[in-house]
């Protein structure tokens, strides 16, 4: 182009060559925000299941009634309140920035492979004469996370600089995210990067510990735990590790 080139004709060729990148912002932010959201329902989770620890390892009481769908009340609950988001309102809801159109095709997803976790592991929870179950957050976590990510393109994991379940190890890029949080305070912030050449999405929330961990992750470290685990001696606030998703561009 030059001096002489009509305004008309350099608007409409910036038009056509900013067309796609406005495009893959905005499919980019879509992607990022579903997999934020389903970072935290996992969380979320994981939370339910430390509330009614005491009550699942309970080696006294056969039937705890903590039924599949008293689990995703509580989850429902615990996901709106850090959210704002009714999951039970979710097929109404407009698709948004803030709902994306794939946040309201896998968050139902992940909430019935959460309930079916539950639900597989009742004989588990409700077993007398048993105290601990191994029925943990990180358990329910883990099963939850792999169920979902059979049944989808996108891939849910939990993981640790010193996760105690082998599956969970962090790769290269995780551990770097890791330990680049755990030098930082606590933050409600997360890490996300794409990967193949812009194809690929990954997501890192971090995960703190909260008081009712330490029970098996605080103080004295070393000693063990009720799993037999040593325990690491940290504390409230530290730094428990990451729910990763790596989702696909494109994917609707």
């Amino acid at each position: 182009m030059n001096s002489r080139t009509p305004v008309g004709v350099i608007v409409m060729i910036l038009s056509i060559l900013l067309q796609p990148l406005s495009t893959w912002a905005v499919q980019r932010a879509e992607v990022e925000e579903t997999a934020r959201l389903l970072a935290t329902l996992l969380e979320s989770g994981r939370a339910v299941i430390e509330r009614n620890q005491t009550l699942i390892d309970n080696p006294h009481k056969g039937d705890k009634g903590f039924t599949p769908h008293l689990f995703e009340q509580q989850l429902v609950q615990e996901f709106r309140v850090k959210t704002g988001i009714d999951l039970t309102a979710l097929p109404a809801a407009p698709a948004s920035i803030v709902i994306p159109p794939l946040a309201k095709e896998l968050l139902p997803a992940l909430v019935l492979a959460s309930r079916e976790v539950v639900r597989d592991a009742q004989v588990v929870i409700n077993q007398r004469g048993i105290g601990y179950k191994n029925f943990i957050p990180a358990t329910w976590g883990s099963q939850a996370s792999a169920r979902f990510s059979k049944s989808s393109h996108v891939r849910l994991k939990q993981t640790a600089l010193d996760a105690r379940n082998p599956k969970n190890e962090p790769d290269e890029y995780e551990a770097s995210v890791l330990k680049w949080l755990s030098a930082r305070p606590r933050a409600e912030a997360f890490v996300s990067e794409l990967t193949e050449e812009g194809h690929t999405l990954r997501v890192v929330m971090p995960i703190y510990y909260a008081k009712d961990c330490l029970t098996c992750h605080g103080e004295p470290k070393g000693d063990l735990d009720i799993s037999g685990y040593p325990k690491e001696g940290h504390r409230e606030g530290d730094l428990a590790g990451a729910i990763t998703v790596t989702a696909p561009l494109g994917i609707r």
